[in-house]
């Protein structure tokens, strides 16, 4: 047989590559058509999953063969063979065959099962003795305002035969960082992850068979405080979930080559002590005393006599569950771009980018010697480090020397918002070179990159991109330096397609809707934060976080956007009971069709201009706003029921979404196409929900291009409305406009903080400004992503990388740029479900060059802009005549083609419009 042109990869199983310990017990599969042909794609794939790398090599599929199953579909392929039990190791490849009948088979991969039942754990839950802290009078006994001391923890134990899998399973109330042999197991952080600790807890699956070795081991681990017993949120006390207890459970499994099977588990003849980390907190930092290590404390043979029994505690009632997103880690480490002497031994460092992450100190100093690290996002004046934004967040960590050479140390249980850092304690020359900046989160896959011929819009992009990977840390959260950093919901929904574009965020997402979903009220409200925060008053005075328009509507709008990126019907099945209480709520408390009754916090167009931050007030905007929310949910789950083949409640949301219609445009629409509310916003609103009469469209985009004239050519939206503020103006036909607010950088806009070294996305457009400063402190994060949704726009209408309206998932997909004055250039790629898809166009006097590639199994609608009757070629060639193009059409301003796979070069005559 021919050899393929094509190969098979990106194998993944559940969004992961080669995840372990899932506890899905149907994973889903994936792979990728790899070939630069024009027309690739696939006819027929075959999956072979087996119980050994053995029987896969040998074409036995055991667990399941798929047989060979004539069909395009290499995306959420629900796995359909023998049931998953606990610990089932799966291996599986994929063989592909193509159009021309060449066959191509994928490298094996894997991924395994965790423990799926609560017998399978045999492990008990151990916490540190008190009587630890009682006799150590340099340990700080933790309370409601002092953060914790970690414990550490140790076991031994002796393997008598050769290891030929070893499977270490670890959770935590708290946080845990385990090691083998003296070496941590994994480079994760912060495990186990934030969730609602009331309903499930996640454990983590680690490989270590080449940490285990025959004869003698040891276990160590360190337990800490975290979101279980830590300062979370605007709380003064620690403890949001009702228990500072810290606890942790550690089951290690060892399969001997003579079949036997050995299990370690965490119980009462662990030992424990206390160690080097006298305090450690999210919002207060970490100080470790290096003088107070024991070596070898995690090493076999390690004399623990003077160490205490650990103590058993109950196990929680909440559900254990595997993980389903990518661990917290370190995806960069930055060197500072200056160091700034300000006083004997006190120096500032500029890593000349705002991070998430941590301090890595390198340095030699006398035993004794003590280093206080702080954080802060800008300077004020004089040059000292501004931190009255992170309100009661004291972000310090402090280090001990031992004196003992060169000292390395990283915090374990701690992470900051900061661009500079204050460093004290050492000589000039011990602190040169003492720093660098750990920068952490959810380490997603890179999905898109976008550049053009402007350097100021491409730090725009970049500076969402760096807020996007700042703040999704396990939620998607709001800020990652102050004393807040929860998952705010509507941050989350107006930036998630920008975050599609930028990342692979389906595994993110997915974790975090399961925090959505736990945090939904009886009644069937979803919440303001996920996961939910114990509903106390706190500075700003908000006692009940759910229900509020915009941000409530992300139980909706979440599924619905997993869906239409990467297809994922899964995620609207498994909620679509939550997502249809939440419209029943809104149905019930709101009869008359207008979204006016129990509206939360009602927060509005968020920091929108004239800023509006009075909470429970129920202003024509705020009302507005909330009906065309609940509008465009029935209008979502409409079609979702459709999608699902829920035919009854397809029509019962069509009726709700046209009755809810018909009441917004009986309050809000006036008979000449204007609103009674006359903001930005609302205009965007009505004309992106689809909330008008098709009549007055014209005119109510009229009415918004004069406020946009009004307010002299700037914006003036805050979160809700900025999401929708480039991509409405561009589909009404003003991207003329669209472009015009892009480039502004005057205060307010986009630019404005970029003008000023901006290197994430403000909280707000006047975080800082030349004429007063700094804005009033309770309120200021330089790293708050929400409004750097714009980045939606790069993709979808500039460099013109779009959904297929009628096709989830980018099987067919749109390409339609939209070229304006103040580019001359823009490039963008993105990585579909299908492979990646790249649109690079130049723009040189009236000749538009625009270069695009389909990934192999997908196909393109693609519009290419020109001006006039001037032909329109593909390669030198007229369209007609190039080979992979068909269905050849004209629109006023665009030649049409569809396209298969392949790379298409295209040119044409194109003149900006003259308004």
């Amino acid at each position: 047989m021919k050899s393929p042109s094509f190969r098979v990869g990106r194998l993944r199983c559940d969004y992961l590559d080669q995840p372990l310990g899932l506890d899905e017990r149907v994973p889903r599969l994936s792979w990728q058509m790899e070939s630069k042909r024009r027309g690739a794609r696939q006819t027929a794939y075959r999956i072979l999953v087996a119980s050994s790398p053995e029987l896969l090599a040998q074409g036995q599929g055991d667990r399941w063969d798929s047989g060979l199953v004539e069909s395009d579909q290499s995306n959420q392929i629900d796995y359909a063979g023998r049931p998953l039990d606990s610990r089932a190791l799966c291996y599986w490849q994929v063989s592909v065959t193509d159009e021309l009948g060449s066959v191509a088979v994928s490298a094996p991969t894997r991924w395994t099962m965790g423990l799926l039942n609560r017998s399978d754990w045999t492990a008990e839950w151990i916490a540190a003795d008190p009587a630890a802290l009682e006799r150590d009078a340099w340990a700080k006994v933790p309370t409601l305002k002092q953060p914790g001391t970690p414990g550490w923890f140790r076991k031994e134990f002796t393997v008598d035969g050769e290891v030929r899998q070893a499977t270490l399973y670890v959770s935590a109330r708290g946080l845990v960082e385990v090691s083998l042999g003296g070496q941590r197991i994994s480079p994760d952080a912060l495990v186990p992850e934030w969730t609602d600790y009331h309903r499930r807890i996640h454990y983590r699956t680690y490989d270590v068979s080449e940490r285990v070795q025959t004869g003698a081991n040891a276990i160590g681990a360190v337990l800490g405080d975290g979101w279980w017993s830590g300062f979370v949120g605007w709380q003064e006390t620690r403890g949001r979930y009702g228990d500072l207890t810290n606890s942790l459970m550690v089951q290690l499994e060892v399969e001997l080559t003579d079949g036997r099977l050995l299990t370690i588990g965490s119980d009462r003849s662990w030992r424990m002590d206390i160690g080097p980390i006298q305090t450690s907190d999210f919002m207060r930092g970490e100080a470790y005393d290096a003088r107070r290590e024991q070596a070898g404390w995690n090493r076999p043979g390690f004399d623990d006599r003077h160490w205490l029994p650990a103590r058993v505690v109950a196990a929680p009632k909440a559900l254990l569950v595997a993980q389903r997103s990518a661990a917290v880690g370190v995806e960069s480490m930055l060197e500072p771009v200056s160091m700034t002497k300000l006083g004997p031994k006190q120096f500032i460092f500029d890593l000349g980018q705002n991070i998430t992450g941590w301090v890595h100190l390198q340095a030699k100093a006398k035993a004794g010697t003590t280093v206080t690290i702080r954080h802060g996002e800008r300077l004020n004046p004089d040059g000292t480090l501004y931190t009255s934004n992170l309100r009661t967040a004291t972000s310090t960590d402090t280090y001990v020397f031992k004196g003992e050479g060169t000292e390395v140390w990283e915090p374990r249980f701690t992470f900051h918002g900061f661009q500079y850092v204050e460093l004290v304690g050492l000589t000039e020359a011990a602190a040169g070179g003492a720093v660098l900046g750990c920068a952490a989160g959810s380490i997603c896959p890179p999905a898109g990159t976008f550049n053009c011929s402007h350097a100021g819009v491409n730090r725009l992009w970049l500076n969402g991109l760096w807020s996007q990977r700042d703040n999704f840390l396990s939620v998607p959260t709001d800020c990652p330096q102050r004393d807040e950093r929860l998952g705010w919901t509507g941050d989350a929904q107006v930036f998630l397609r920008t975050a599609t574009y930028n990342r692979d965020v389906a595994g993110f997402f997915t974790k975090w809707m399961i925090d959505v979903e736990d945090a939904q009220t009886p009644a069937g409200i979803f919440p303001d934060v996920a996961p939910r925060v114990k509903e106390d008053k706190n500075f700003m005075g908000l006692d009940d976080l759910g229900g509020a328009a915009g941000w409530a509507d992300a139980g909706i709008i979440v599924p619905w956007t997993l869906w239409r990126v990467y297809g994922d019907r899964r995620m609207m099945a498994r909620h679509w009971p939550a997502m249809t209480k939440w419209l029943n709520y809104l149905e019930r408390t709101n009869p008359d069709g207008i979204r006016r009754r129990k509206l939360g916090n009602n927060y509005g167009d968020w920091l929108c201009i004239p800023t509006d931050t009075t909470f429970r007030t129920h202003s024509p905007m705020k009302c507005l706003l909330a009906t065309a929310y609940w509008a465009d949910d029935a209008a979502k789950m409409e079609r979702m029921a459709r999608e699902l083949g829920k035919k009854a409640d397809e029509r019962r949301f069509r009726a709700m979404f046209l009755r809810v219609r018909r009441a917004f445009q009986k309050t809000y629409v006036l008979d000449n196409g204007r609103l009674s509310v006359e903001t930005q916003t609302a205009y965007l609103l009505a004309l992106g929900m689809n909330l008008l009469p098709e009549a007055l469209r014209s005119a109510a985009a009229e009415r918004l291009v004069e406020l946009i004239r009004d307010a002299g050519w700037h914006l003036s939206t805050g979160f809700i409305g900025v999401s929708q503020l480039n991509p409405i103006l561009t589909q009404v036909g003003r991207a003329d406009l669209a472009y015009r607010l892009l480039l502004e950088d005057t205060y307010p806009s986009w630019l404005y903080p970029v003008k000023h070294g901006a290197t994430t996305i403000w909280e707000r457009w006047d975080g800082w400004t030349a004429k007063d400063g700094f804005y009033d402190v309770w309120m200021n994060s330089f790293n708050h992503y929400s409004l750097g949704s714009v980045g939606e726009w790069l993709f979808r209408h500039v460099a013109g990388i779009e959904l297929d309206p009628d096709a989830p998932g980018f099987n067919r997909f749109v390409l339609k740029p939209y070229p304006g004055k103040g580019l001359s250039r823009a490039q963008a790629t993105f990585q579909s479900s299908q492979g990646e898809i790249s649109s690079s166009w130049r723009l040189s006097g009236d000749t538009f060059s625009w270069e695009v590639v389909v990934p192999p199994n997908s196909s393109a609608l693609i519009s290419i802009p020109t001006t006039g009757k001037a032909p329109v070629t593909e390669g030198g060639r007229p369209l007609r005549r190039s080979p992979g193009l068909r269905s050849f059409g004209r629109e006023e301003g665009w030649a049409v083609c569809r396209a298969g796979p392949g790379t298409y070069k295209f040119r044409s005559t194109w003149k900006h419009p003259v308004r």
